[in-house]
């Protein structure tokens, strides 16, 4: 399914995708770091070889890299051969195809900002996902939480009224789970410790528009540990989940359930550390150590990152962490989830992993080694994640899906110790690779019930192993599983609800919101592939529409982006606070050294450098170009030229010498629009496709002219907002501007403006002046390629004294993608 935003640069994706009708070509659709691992997979129905394939820039349709196509990959799933296409070695910023022969993949994007907003974007369901009040629906939904259940023994008769309103809800259904709610915060929670940069605070604390002084992460990790003081309410008590399978009773939006017996009131489930029903039989607790030690390190880790915020609430958490750790010990063992109905449940299996970074996480509460040597006895006692030596799982049979604790406790050991748990890491990886390099696609998680969960997790744990360990061996197959999320699968879609905006993204997930209402539900993280004879075993499941990826099916496994289809395509909670923090790494890693405006726009480059850009503009004067180019050509230095539609038509011959000479040229919008009123730069005075069909004409005239790699802009008159920058980010082009401070901008300025003209020794001086003061390294220095005739002193004749008298200096004069 397409859930196209007919985005200029991307028009040709439908088409470019569809190729013969028996090969594809399958990519990452979000796109690709410049300096990431960078492969795209061909598969084919057929048994044809392949031997090299080519990198297009899909602006000028001409060939920037070629590459070998390598070893051959035999049958898997629906395919019956597929090679992968590794084209790391190309780095350039800028918008492409793959081509092998007549097939071409979709386009997409290598830059910087392709992660851009996306962990901030996965937000949305989890704001979505919340009860009590809901931001999305502006409404309050379960307000009566809830009826106890198995609490006798603490003096709570069943029945009895308990306030456990809050949290969120653990997929389409409504049922909330302390388990996969305690995980989820954690991971939340060290998003923002790992990668506190890339999170926005454009949210209240109750989820509606508007900042509070606190990244929205934090707000929405805040939401889930107010609902775990809840679960927790005394020492001696402790809460596992809200209602069962009941809720399974009706499709509906979530509201006031009347299933339960006691008006809309709904059970809550007391951790007894004994078995409890599942359907006509029991569960398989054993203790409460399990759910109780998730308690604690989300306690724990909400201790330190609200403790500069929240004092009263930090020592809240702290001691909340401290009961949680002795209610972890009342019975150690496993808790399982209760149903009533039918016989699934989380039947998770396994605790010594909980425990492992319960401990790590207390060690950092205290500091009492007692728990370090604990954590290290508890990690000895499962090495590696069952699943991943076993490739197979029951539902939610191993969780989290890997251990977090290894990589917590690595962290704080040395020596022998360190190397021994980052062993226990390297064998599940070991393992998992062993299988996946047998098959095209790297694919070595095994296609159980969320299986995108196991996926997102792994790569994670790649991650962990890779930045603690410094061995970079297992990149590929790290990026391999990210890349699967993002539509280098068999079925070549996003795992991902809209994102990206233009891609192949689930439409029609197994949920309410989108099914009765066609409400999206932005960011969700879809179950993904199960095996087809886990498909064919479940209950209740049946497509409601024809399949339209039916020519990707096999005996093997299968997807459906269908609402019939709840073991393929339900969005989960948990799984989605997992991918918020993988995809706020990602992003974490675009985050260079250059420094952004409060609108996104790079500004400066890396301050620690003594590297200056010369970046020059024009439009309707272009008195100076010969100057310009004669002074860089002197000196041996190369500037970045951003120019309208006008300007290009007029200076066509310079424009190609400059280019040719290593020179960037990019565009300044075709009309040299007015994106913003002066006096309100936050509204706009045209819309996304005004801007880009404007942008589009900019870019064909140059292409037209022989330039390539248009990947940066500087917007027309330096005026913008956040908008135009997201705007442009989406074509594939990053925006920049001058850095504040410096004054050669007002260099277009003339006698008869009075006030605000500025003579060029006075923006020579204060140039001079701010360098003295506090240097001028990562600048960006603007000029203008003319001016109006009435301005005499025109600042680019001082151009080639400029330049020499920074090199004096020691400056170094680079182009905008090296500074």
């Amino acid at each position: 399914m397409k859930r196209i935003l007919f985005l200029a640069i991307f028009i040709g994706l439908l088409s470019l995708a569809k190729g013969q009708e028996n090969a594809w070509i399958r990519i990452n659709q979000l796109g690709y770091l410049p300096e990431s691992k960078k492969v795209a997979v061909w598969v084919s129905k057929g048994n044809e070889k392949i031997k090299e394939f080519e990198i297009i820039d899909s602006q000028s349709n001409k060939t920037v890299f070629k590459g070998k196509a390598g070893k051959g990959f035999g049958h898997y799933g629906p395919f019956a051969s597929g090679y992968r296409l590794d084209f790391s070695g190309w780095t350039q910023s800028g918008t492409y195809y793959v081509r092998v022969e007549n097939i071409k993949s979709p386009v997409f994007r290598i830059n910087e900002e392709v992660y851009k907003g996306t962990a901030d974007f996965a937000l949305r369901y989890m704001r979505q996902q919340r009860t009590l009040f809901n931001p999305f629906l502006q409404d309050s939904c379960h307000t009566h939480d809830g009826f106890t259940l198995y609490a006798q023994s603490v003096g709570l008769p069943d029945s009895t009224h308990v306030d456990v309103g809050g949290g969120w809800h653990d997929a389409s259904d409504y049922l909330q789970y302390a388990t996969t709610s305690a995980n989820a915060t954690y991971h939340l929670l060290a998003a923002y410790r790992d990668f506190p940069d890339v999170f926005s605070d454009e949210k209240q604390a109750n989820g509606l528009d508007g900042s509070n002084g606190l990244a929205d992460v934090l707000d929405e990790a805040k939401w889930g540990l107010d609902w775990l003081l809840k679960m927790h309410p005394k020492p001696n008590i402790m809460f596992n989940q809200i209602a069962d399978d009941r809720d399974h009773t009706k499709l509906r939006m979530p509201g006031e359930d009347p299933y339960y017996g006691r008006g809309f009131e709904r059970p809550v489930y007391f951790i007894d550390g004994k078995p409890q029903q599942r359907g006509k039989f029991l569960n398989n607790t054993t203790g409460t150590s399990s759910t109780a030690a998730k308690f604690v390190s989300a306690f724990a880790l909400g201790h330190h990152l609200f403790d500069a915020v929240d004092r009263k609430y930090s020592t809240q958490l702290r001691s909340k962490a401290q009961t949680a750790y002795a209610y972890s010990y009342i019975k150690p063992g496993v808790t399982q989830t209760v149903s009533v109905k039918s016989p699934y449940i989380y039947a998770e299996d396994n605790w010594v992993d909980d425990m492992e970074l319960a401990e790590i996480e207390m060690y950092s509460l205290f500091g009492d080694k007692k728990h370090v040597d604990a954590a290290l006895s508890y990690a000895a006692q499962e090495k590696i994640t069952p699943w991943m030596i076993r490739d197979t799982a029951n539902h939610y049979q191993y969780y989290p899906f890997i251990n977090l604790g290894h990589y917590e406790l690595a962290k704080k050991l040395q020596g022998d110790d360190r190397a021994k748990v980052l062993s226990y890491y390297k064998a599940g990886i070991d393992a998992v690779w062993e299988r996946a390099q047998q098959n095209v696609f790297f694919r070595g998680v095994p296609f159980i019930w969320c299986s995108n969960n196991l996926t997102t997790s792994f790569a994670i744990q790649c991650m962990w192993y890779r930045t603690v360990s410094g061995d970079d061996s297992y990149d590929e197959l790290e990026q391999a599983n990210i890349d699967w999320l993002f539509g280098v699968n068999p079925w070549g879609t996003s795992m991902v609800y809209g994102l990206p905006a233009w891609g192949d993204t689930p439409v029609d997930p197994h949920s309410a919101f989108t099914h009765l209402h066609q409400y999206p539900i932005d960011g969700g993280l879809v179950d993904g592939p199960v095996y087809a004879a886990t498909y064919n075993s479940l209950i209740g499941i049946k497509l409601l529409e024809e399949d339209e990826y039916a020519e990707f099916q096999s005996d093997l496994v299968v997807y459906h982006d269908d609402f019939g289809d709840y073991s393929t395509n339900e969005p989960t909670m948990d799984g989605t606070a997992s991918l918020i923090y993988l995809l706020s790494a990602q992003e974490s890693k675009s985050q260079s050294l250059k420094i952004k405006d409060k609108y996104g726009a790079i500004v400066r480059g890396d301050t620690s450098k003594k590297q200056i850009s010369l970046v020059f503009t024009g439009h309707e004067f272009r008195d100076g170009i010969a100057t310009v180019e004669k002074a860089l050509n002197k000196n041996g230095v190369k500037g970045s030229f951003f120019v309208t539609g006008e300007f290009v038509e007029k200076n066509t011959k310079t424009l190609r010498r400059l280019f040719k000479n290593g020179n960037y040229i990019g565009p300044h919008s075709d009309a040299h629009l007015l994106y913003s009123p002066w006096e309100n730069r936050d509204s706009l005075l045209l819309n996304e496709v005004d801007f880009q069909k404007d942008l589009q004409r900019n870019v064909d005239r140059l292409t037209k002219i022989g330039v390539t790699q248009i990947d940066k802009f500087i917007p027309p008159y330096e005026w913008y907002n956040d908008k135009i920058v997201d705007w442009a980010n989406r074509l594939g082009i990053q925006t920049y501007n001058f850095t504040p401070g410096i004054r050669t901008v007002a260099d277009y300025t003339y006698p008869e403006m009075q006030s605000r003209y500025v003579t060029t020794e006075a923006i020579i001086n204060q140039l001079y002046a701010l360098e003295a003061q506090k240097g001028l390294n990562g600048n960006i220095i603007l000029i203008h390629l003319g001016t109006d005739k009435r301005r005499k002193d025109k600042l680019y004749n001082l151009l080639d004294e400029l330049i020499r008298e920074l090199k004096l200096k020691n400056y170094n004069f680079v182009l905008l993608e090296k500074l």
